[in-house]
């Protein structure tokens, strides 16, 4: 045995394959030295692939079928291009040491040749592979495609290596499918033109690279989730996180500070321990409808700190969603708003205080008009009539002038009496809202010389006075501001109550004003309004729009609890 043929026995069977390949063209060696090889004619010249080739198809078992080689071929072949004498013996058992699965193609998809990997991939002996159409070795759904990848192969014949990144199957023989890496290269000889395939189970190497790709996503999601707890640990406002089952299961350490209590105690809804008991039902009813919902939310309730004292804490959340938009809970901050929420109560009680101030000014002034100035001025009058009256009647001059300063004393004396109301309106102590609007609607228009359209519908009989008071100052404002500013000469008014609020509605078809810059201007009745409204927990709007007019709107809740300064409890579920 010569050297060559101990090596091809001893060595591994890539290198066996090599050397029979540079024992066969008498060239150098050609195949690199790589632990996972294509096929091993890739890198062979085209002479070369075409010499074995033919060597590979004389020595095949069907080497005399008609089916797959032209008639001609079975002549003896030309002793130029006949491999050595080994190659006859054991070419087949050289495609069978091969490490890859090989296949030879002919241009209709028949299976001409298979090494034992081939057989070992596919679950197909050797018989059941030859003459097989290729096709039938690929998944149903890759199928109809494969003839056309084939014909364009051969319009292009190139060698096409492994590692292309493409997505490739093959289908065995129980049905199957597994992953798999293809290399093409042509074969040409004088039997025709072939595809010769190497054919690698990529299965490890896919679950390798997984388990890669899942090691290195996890890797960063640790280094993610590092960085988002040192980041919410050093925020100064309380960050939690909630799942789809409405539990939260993440505080940062600023909330644990907060509350002097473990996460261990917070998790779940233990965290709701430390809500104040007014609050609680009104916190979780928005927290759990806001995660039904899937929305976001913001809700205000008392939270105990570790003090023991309960501090007020504004909760915003929204709803997480991972990359497939997928819902997966919520996250929230909470910020402690105590101190704002006080400076807010001083400031409401401090525009409470002024406008209670300014009702008892308004009552003091009025009840010194209407009960001293105005009695004087019916005094006077009475007096200049009687004069008028005592005057010879020679001085008719006389008696002209006096008479008209007698006018005037009964004109001013109408407009004292009538600022009175205005400041104390008696109808409204007395007989009502209805009454007392409805007699400032007559005698304003009267004063202003336009006209007041009046309605009313639907409210509860008697109202708090506080309501009262807070509409019939509103509308007095309303008409003054659209009688002085919009030049209409008609005004509506709308007074009507549903089952929780009452409404005011003052609206006139006049000019129309910046309400931005009406806020900025030294005019104290937009701010009183205002204050007014809110300070019953109300809601006040005004619209003014070019061509259209201005329509004020009040509306007040009548489950108001003023004593308490808060809304009922049966309104403690709305958000804040």
């Amino acid at each position: 045995m010569n050297r060559g043929d101990r090596c091809l026995l001893l060595s591994s069977p890539r290198r066996q394959l090599a050397s029979a390949t540079r024992k066969l063209h008498n060239t150098p060696r050609l195949l690199p030295q790589r632990s996972a090889p294509g096929i091993p004619f890739e890198l062979l010249p085209v002479d070369g692939l075409s010499q074995f080739g033919e060597a590979l198809m004389n020595t095949s078992p069907h080497r005399r079928s008609k089916k797959f080689l032209p008639k001609a071929h079975d002549a003896e072949p030309d002793a130029s291009i006949h491999p050595p004498k080994w190659v006859d013996v054991s070419a087949q058992s050289l495609l069978d040491a091969a490490p890859d699965a090989m296949l030879v193609v002919n241009r209709a998809g028949e299976i001409v040749v298979a090494n034992v990997q081939a057989e070992k991939l596919f679950g197909h002996v050797r018989e059941e592979l030859i003459g097989r159409s290729v096709e039938s070795l690929i998944p149903p759904r890759l199928r109809a495609q494969h003839p056309q990848h084939r014909e364009n192969f051969f319009g292009d014949k190139r060698l096409r290596p492994m590692d292309m990144g493409l997505e490739l199957f093959a289908l065995r023989k129980d049905a199957t499918e597994v992953p798999v890496e293809i290399s093409l290269s042509p074969l040409t000889n004088e039997a025709g033109t072939f595809v010769v395939s190497a054919i690698r189970d990529a299965t490890d190497r896919r679950r390798t690279e997984g388990l890669k790709m899942l090691d290195a996503v996890l890797r960063e999601t640790r280094e993610s989730e590092e960085r988002f707890s040192l980041i919410a640990d050093t925020a100064p406002v309380l960050i939690w996180m909630s799942g789809t089952d409405k539990l939260r299961n993440y505080f940062n350490k600023t909330w644990l500070d907060f509350t002097g209590r473990s996460i261990d105690f917070e998790f779940g809804n233990g965290w709701a321990e430390g809500v104040h008991p007014e609050d609680l039902r009104r916190c979780m009813d928005t927290y759990l409808q806001a995660i039904d919902r899937r929305e976001e939310f913001r809700a205000e309730y008392r939270l105990r700190r570790h003090d023991g004292e309960f501090r007020w804490i504004l909760d915003i959340g929204v709803p997480r969603f991972d990359q497939d938009r997928a819902f997966v809970g919520h996250i929230g901050i909470g910020v402690d708003v105590t101190d704002r929420r006080r400076a807010e109560e001083a400031l409401t009680s401090m525009s409470h205080r002024l406008i209670e101030a300014q009702e008892r000014e308004r009552t003091r002034i009025a009840r010194e008009l209407h009960d001293d100035t105005t009695q004087r001025l019916t005094m006077l009058a009475i007096g200049i009539e009687q004069l008028k009256n005592d005057l010879p009647k020679q001085t008719v001059d006389l008696r002209g002038r006096v008479d008209e300063l007698w006018k005037q004393t009964l004109e001013i004396t109408k407009d004292v009496q009538a600022l009175s109301h205005e400041l104390h309106s008696p109808k409204l102590e007395h007989l009502g809202l209805v009454a007392a609007m409805k007699g400032f609607c007559q005698e304003f228009g009267k004063r202003q010389n336009v006209e007041i359209d009046f309605t009313t519908h639907d409210l509860l009989n008697p109202l708090p006075l506080d309501i009262s008071l807070c509409l019939f100052r509103v509308l007095q404002e309303a008409l003054h501001n659209s009688a002085k500013h919009s030049g209409a000469q008609q005004f509506e008014v709308q007074l009507w109550g549903t089952s929780d609020e009452i409404h005011l509605m003052v609206s006139d078809s006049g000019s129309s004003f910046e309400l931005e810059a009406a806020r900025k201007g030294r005019g104290l009745g937009l701010i009183s309004m205002e204050e007014r409204v809110k300070f019953l927990n109300g809601t006040f709007s005004i619209d003014s729009q070019p061509k259209k007019g201005t329509t004020v709107h009040a509306t007040l809740p009548l489950s108001f609890d003023r004593a308490a300064g808060e809304r009922a409890p049966k309104s403690r579920n709305q958000l804040h």
